[in-house]
């Protein structure tokens, strides 16, 4: 005689929004922060000298759309 077996049934866990609020909010920031070194810095809002950010994000700029000369 032969018996059935069935796997039993697992369900996700639920996140709380309450968790996951301030992980969003931190990389929200984190975008924001790269948007501005990539889009603005080392034009008229430059908070460091030289060109050293600018070369550093030149390839992500023209990837992005940004003109950068």
């Amino acid at each position: 005689m032969a018996h059935a077996v069935t796997a039993p049934v697992s369900r996700p866990a639920a996140i709380p929004v309450r968790e996951l609020l301030p992980w969003l909010v931190f990389g929200g920031l984190l975008m924001l922060l790269a948007l501005y070194f990539v889009g603005a810095e080392q034009g008229a809002t430059a908070i460091f000298s030289g060109m050293y950010v600018h070369e550093f994000t030149h390839d992500g700029r023209h990837l992005l759309g940004f003109p950068c000369h």
